[in-house]
Parts: C-alpha cells; structure tokens; sequence
C-alpha cells in the first residue's frame, strides 16, 4: 500500500472532521445568536408598547412650586405689538415662592420691553433683591404701569420710559434719564423683541425684514453703546437669546437669525468687556407664555403654543425671571462670563 496515499486520505478525512466540527460550532453560534436576538427583539416590542401607551398619555411637566397652565391655551389673536392686559390668560410674573435675599441691593437697572412677559416678570424679580428699575417700552403704557406699580410694591423706585430701541439718539437718551434718577447703573437687561411669522422666505418683505433686525439686533447694540459709559466694574449687561438661536425656526427666518446674532454678541461683548470687570450673558428662553407669540401666530396655534416642547407646555414668565437674577448679581455669578443660558425646559425646549 502507497504510504502517501494512506497519509492523504487520513488528512482528508481529519480535514473532513476539522470542517464538521467547525461547521456544528458555526451553527451552534449562529443558534445562540438568533436566540440572544429573538430574545431582545421581543424585549423591545414590549417596550415600544409601554412607550407608545405613554405617549398617549404623557401630560405636561410641572416641576415648581406651583402648578401652571397647560394646552390648550386661549386660542387669541392680538394686535401688535401686543398687550398683556389683553391676553386672555393672563401671564404669570409675581413668583410668590420667590423670597428676595439683597442679591442686587442699591443697583440700579434699566430692563427693555419690561412692560410685559419676561421684562415684567424680570423687573419684579430684580426689585424685590433691592433694585430700582427703568422699564423701557413701546407703547404699552398700560401695561407699563402695571410693572411700575408692581416694582414699586417690592419697596424700589421704577421709571418707565416709552420709545423705539431701534433708535440710537432715543437709547441715549433714555439711558441718561435712568442714571439720572438712580445715580447710577448696574445692570442692563436687553429684552425688547419683534416677532412676526412666514411660511416661506420669498414673503419675508424688506419691511419686516429690517424691524426684525433693527430691534432685535440693532437695539441691542445701541442700548449697549448708550449704557456702558456709566457702568463701572461689577456691572453686567444680560441679553435675551431664544431656542430658535440653537434650534433654528423653519418659519422664523429672521427672527432666529437675530437670536444666533444676539448669542453671538453676548460672546464677543463678553470678552471685549472682561478687563473692564463688566460681565456679558445671556438667556436663550425655549416657549414663554407673553403677549409676543398671540402677537403673531393664528389663534388656533396659539391654543397649541409650547406643546411641542419637552415639558409639553410653555414657560410662565415667572419660570424663566430667576435665571436673570442669577446672571445680574455679583454675589451669585461673578465667574460666570459670556454664557448662553438656555432655560427651556429641557435639551431640546
């Protein structure tokens, strides 16, 4: 017998042996595998249940200290540029669990747009820490006396101040009314904003263009021009940003666009600012229940207004107002600099 016959058909058939044995392993691993995976796959199936049974029923988030209005909202329509005292449902801005400790004790403010929503909710808030306040508006002198009585009830002066930030000669001089009456200023609150949806680009009109930017933008930089040759080292200026600074907004354009501005203005301020010892940030608010979005959208999206956000509800002004008393005291946030805070009820608003 050939001996190399014999050694080839013995590793032939070892070979053979080799390749069942691997094949049965092969076979025995794709079984465990297949059985890890239908295992899993039914896992997830009962847990995309559970979450679709939640999601049907998940309800607004309530995470304060009292409870706050939830959708629908009161499907209302108003006029520009929009009056509190109008709305249907009133915004909430006194805060009444909010207890004043002297964090911003004989500073003096001045807070645009601080007639109504978050300018309001920020004046009361600032008033009773011990500030006086100048609250600058348009021309909703109702709605502007009602914040002045408010500010004057927390035990502080308030001067209320009607005009256009879209004018640089108007911010100055409305600046040296404030110094004037207080002897000083401490804090600027840029908050006057304009707001006005389109479907598409090709309808946002030259018009509604510019007063988009000459107030949301432009009226930042002039209000900070006017106000920093009276403020010293300790002061702050805190801008009002907006989600859709982060986010975008598919049917406003502009005015998100002005919001990515403003961030990137409170930034540059901040580090152009830093040797002078004044502190720039900002608050980049997610839906808040004010005068400006029933200023702008039909009534039936109002009545849906903030559903959409992750507390499924919007802001009350009164939720949002801490963050700038955190930002405005020297106590509380002398190291903080240059920040975008968002204060939108979760990563996404």
């Amino acid at each position: 017998m050939d001996m190399a016959n014999v050694v080839s058909r013995k590793g032939a058939k070892g070979a053979k042996a080799a390749a069942r044995a691997k094949g049965a392993g092969a076979d025995a691993t794709v079984a465990r595998q297949r059985e890890i995976q239908a295992k899993a796959d039914a896992a997830s199936k009962r847990a995309s249940k559970k979450r679709a049974g939640k999601k049907a029923a998940k309800k607004a988030t309530q995470a304060g200290t009292r409870r706050q209005p939830e959708n629908p909202m009161p499907a209302q329509h108003l006029a520009k540029p929009g009056h509190e005292h109008a709305l249907a449902l009133a915004p909430r801005f006194e805060a009444p669990d909010y207890v004043g400790s002297g964090k911003l004790e004989g500073m003096a403010a001045i807070i645009t747009g601080g007639d109504s929503g978050i300018g309001r909710a920020v004046a009361v808030l600032f008033a009773r820490e011990g500030a006086d306040v100048a609250v600058m508006h348009l021309d909703e002198d109702e709605d502007a006396a009602v914040t002045k009585r408010h500010v004057e009830a927390e035990g502080r002066r308030c001067l209320v101040i009607a005009g256009d930030v879209r004018d640089p000669k108007f911010c100055r001089k409305a600046v040296r009314k404030a110094v004037k009456a207080f002897g000083r200023l401490d804090v600027l609150v840029n908050n006057a904003a304009f707001q006005q949806h389109v479907d598409r680009l090709e309808d946002l009109g030259n018009r509604h263009l510019q007063e988009t930017l000459q107030t949301n933008i432009a009226g930042y930089f002039h209000m900070a021009r006017a106000a920093l040759p009276h403020m010293e080292r300790g002061a702050s200026i805190i801008n009002t940003g907006s989600e859709t600074g982060i986010f975008g907004s598919p049917k406003l354009l502009d005015y998100s666009a002005t919001k990515g501005a403003i961030h990137a203005f409170t930034m540059s301020l901040a580090s152009n600012l830093l040797e002078r010892g004044i502190r720039v940030n900002c608050v980049a608010p997610g839906p808040v229940w004010t005068p400006l979005n029933p200023a702008d959208k039909p009534a039936e999206d109002v009545a849906e207004f903030g559903k959409d956000s992750d507390m499924k509800r919007p802001a009350q002004p009164e939720e949002v107002s801490p963050a700038y008393v955190f930002l405005a005291s020297p106590v509380m946030s002398s190291y903080v600099n240059g920040v975008i805070l968002p204060v939108m009820g979760g990563p996404r608003g």
